[in-house]
């Protein structure tokens, strides 16, 4: 039996679905370049707009067990929402609620809370949410093929042909490009388009001992320390996940990085954080270490669509981890994605109309995660500059809603008509 109804943070259970409803005339079919996050949470949306979708992944195989730890803000979770998996991503990993900010002695500067009446976000593993988004699609009609790599397109004017390496075709009336920061179809959309640049920070996390007084698992902690950035919080087992931002000028993929042995990635984190308090001791003990390479960011892309392909996801705005926003962000453009072609009459309205809604609140997300980086990567004297400053900066400028209030905050109403 059919099922209808609004969507919104009130309804962050099952959301009801329509796939029933058509969008514009010009879109009845679609392709998606690539089967990451962005991917499966796009083909539940286009689905819940009543567009026949098929996900389209380069690699061989599911991506389960794919991937690290990943933050899902409160816009996120309404987003999923949208595509009726709120209830579940809510209760994937563990709550954060508070997230405090310390000196490299491990003493609190300030302390976030969550904003009032929004649901706190969620710390959790990426493999989990993608099983999640992926079954979503998959129940809501989406179909998946593996093993196919995008390596040009075949446009006519009624409708655009996707082409693997396999030789393989495939034709739809749409194509999106979900396929990350190393975007094929930003490239075919304009071959001038940039690609990410590193933001001057290298990631490395792991598992530790506990910590005392950490605050339960609940609150995380993010210190400066004397030379580099470092988080952490406490797990529900009782051991202590950390991550580590270490201060790197230049490229270096996550290959690159796995090929440097463990016991040197520790040496250098230990050498980066004597004297600060607690992450000296944390790594004293850490094992299992996660190594991901620079750190990077897509600077703003000018061309996220032409004729009938589109970007979405971190193919068309990707601001760095530091940001928290990355796959919340994500989500959102695709269900605005989603809006706009069930409600707008052709292609370029609809179009016009995403990137609308979408570009001034990723450009202003990626402006504030560059702002992080730096200060982040920032050399030993800006570091006491900004130490000497934040006491102030807390009582003035660093409060919840000025930070978090309008990103948090953010909300889509599925039903909601996207007009010109």
């Amino acid at each position: 039996m059919e099922r209808t109804g609004a969507l919104n943070r009130s309804t962050q259970g099952t959301a009801a679905v329509n796939t029933s409803a058509q969008g514009t005339a010009a879109v009845r079919t679609a392709l998606v370049i690539g089967g990451g996050i962005a991917g499966p949470v796009t083909a539940a949306a286009l689905r819940r707009a009543g567009v026949a979708v098929t996900v389209f992944e380069a690699h061989a195989e599911a991506a389960d067990g794919v991937g690290g730890m990943l933050m899902v803000a409160p816009n996120g979770l309404d987003a999923f929402a949208a595509v009726g998996v709120g209830e579940q991503v809510g209760a994937l990993g563990q709550p954060t609620t508070t997230m405090v900010m310390e000196d490299f002695q491990g003493r609190k500067v300030f302390a976030f809370d969550g904003l009032p009446g929004l649901p706190a976000s969620r710390t959790m593993w990426r493999s989990d949410l993608y099983r999640v988004l992926h079954d979503r699609a998959v129940e809501l009609g989406a179909k998946v093929e593996y093993g196919k790599r995008l390596v040009g397109v075949e446009e006519s004017p009624d409708s655009i042909t996707a082409v693997f390496a396999d030789g393989t075709t495939a034709t739809a009336d749409l194509l999106v490009g979900a396929d990350g920061i190393r975007s094929t179809v930003r490239t075919l959309i304009d071959p001038d388009a940039p690609g990410p640049e590193p933001v001057g920070l290298l990631g490395i996390g792991g598992w530790g001992p506990p910590v005392p007084g950490i605050g339960g698992s609940e609150v995380m902690h993010f210190a400066q320390g004397k030379r580099a950035f470092f988080g952490y919080w406490g797990t529900p087992g009782g051991d202590t996940a950390w991550f580590s931002n270490l201060p790197h000028q230049g490229a270096m993929s996550t290959t690159q990085a796995r090929e440097v042995p463990a016991e040197e990635w520790l040496r250098r984190l230990r050498e980066a954080h004597a004297g600060d308090h607690p992450a000296e001791s944390v790594l004293a003990g850490a094992r299992d270490l996660q190594v991901t390479g620079a750190l990077e960011i897509l600077p703003s892309v000018r061309h996220w669509h032409r004729d009938r392909m589109v970007l979405v996801g971190d193919s068309a705005h990707a601001p760095s981890p530091s940001s928290g926003q990355g796959v919340s962000i994500t989500a959102e453009s695709a269900v605005e994605l989603a809006r706009c072609l069930r409600d707008r009459p052709d292609l370029p309205s609809a179009f016009a109309a995403y990137e609308q809604l979408r570009r001034p609140r990723t450009d202003k997300i990626i402006a504030g995660a560059r702002r992080t980086n730096n200060s982040k990567a920032a050399g030993p004297v800006a570091r006491a500059v900004s130490r000497a400053l934040t006491p102030l900066l807390t009582r003035t400028l660093f409060t919840p809603k000025r930070i978090f209030g309008d990103i948090h905050a953010h909300t889509i109403n599925w039903d909601e008509r996207v007009d010109a």
